[in-house]
């Protein structure tokens, strides 16, 4: 099997291979839904770099002395096995694979996102737990930011998720994603139902300015709309201030935290139009998993362009489930605090 592969040629089948995240960028592909062009790098590069590396004993005897309920232990864990990834070359083969595959897409600025085994199925989602790296720009970069996405499969969150899961070390294996960077003027997550009641005639929108940094770091809360998926209506909709916004660094790698100018501060980020878009994608991406979804999504500067960026099953019970704010926090994995600074 090659070790990278264009996202458009994945399939849920995949998800094996690949991971979760990956496969279900290539059935949005197959929908016909705007998702950024990309690749996927398959877990056979994972664990090619785990062998090539003898990283397998340093694994094992780490994951051998974690107690789920000693958070030290979980650190330590952790810390021994990144320090052993974050030494480690990624092997030839795997380099040329990734290389060549950026190389088709033209070395533009991507994001690097985790896509693990398990990630995103109905029965768990790892988000917030794996690392996403974003305007990542160049060969080197790229093949170092999908090392520390694997870096990532040990960090001590997921360790402990996995734990909470039943699932042992050995079935840990991690699939990335690469993908054109979106220039975000808004970000967001959505899902098709209400995320507190479960209400399946509802959608669930968190948008803030640019990328959703700021979001995830606490840093902004998030506008907060409730539509009506049968009439389109607007039956809630809170605006809040939002001081500050992550852009791209305009040296051309990682991002930069600037202020909003005040006349957008308070504004609404999405007007009825934008909503609407929204909702309709999210009625078709719905439709095409016949399941709730959550949603990530950019509206691209300049020229408005909606892309999804990820979908995943809705995996909480309403009682359970995050209000809208949290629910952003939790679900902007793809924009998580791993953003690359270069």
């Amino acid at each position: 099997m090659s070790h990278a592969r264009p996202l458009a040629d994945l399939r849920a089948a995949d998800a094996a291979a690949f991971g979760g995240k990956s496969s279900a960028l290539g059935e949005l592909i197959q929908a016909g839904i705007p998702v950024p062009p990309g690749f996927a790098v398959s877990t056979t590069a994972y664990r090619a770099f785990v062998e090539a590396a003898g990283l397998d004993r340093t694994i094992e005897a780490a994951m051998a002395r974690v107690d789920p309920g000693d958070v030290d232990s979980v650190g330590a864990a952790s810390h021994a096995i990144g320090e052993a990834m974050r030494s480690a070359a990624v092997p030839g083969d795997v380099r040329v694979a990734i290389a060549g595959r950026y190389d088709e897409l033209g070395q533009p600025p991507v994001a690097v996102r985790s896509s693990a085994l398990g990630e995103d199925s109905s029965e768990a989602t790892f988000a917030g737990q794996q690392e996403t790296y974003l305007w990542v720009r160049g060969t080197e970069h790229v093949c170092d930011a999908v090392r520390d996405c694997w870096v990532s499969l040990y960090g001590a969150p997921a360790i402990a998720y996995r734990a909470r899961l039943g699932a042992g070390a050995g079935e840990a294996a991690m699939g990335v994603a690469v993908q054109l960077m979106v220039d975000a003027e808004v970000s967001g997550v959505m899902f098709t139902c209400n995320p507190v009641s479960g209400d399946p005639s509802m959608v669930a929108v968190n948008a803030s300015w640019g990328l959703g940094l700021a979001v995830v770091g606490g840093e902004v809360t998030p506008d907060d709309f409730l539509v009506s998926k049968v009439t389109g209506e607007v039956v809630r909709e809170h605006v809040q201030p939002k001081e500050v916004e992550y852009l791209p660094d305009p040296d051309g790698r990682g991002t930069v935290r600037v202020a909003v100018p005040e006349d957008r501060r308070e504004r609404p980020c999405l007007d009825r139009d934008a909503l609407g878009t929204l909702v309709e994608v999210g009625r078709r991406v719905e439709r095409y998993f016949a399941s709730a979804q959550d949603i990530e999504w950019a509206i691209a500067r300049g020229d408005g362009a909606l892309f999804v960026l990820q979908s995943r099953p809705v995996t909480t019970r309403p009682a359970d489930r995050p209000k809208p704010a949290s629910a952003m926090s939790l679900l902007m994995g793809t924009f998580g605090a791993g953003a690359v600074e270069e």
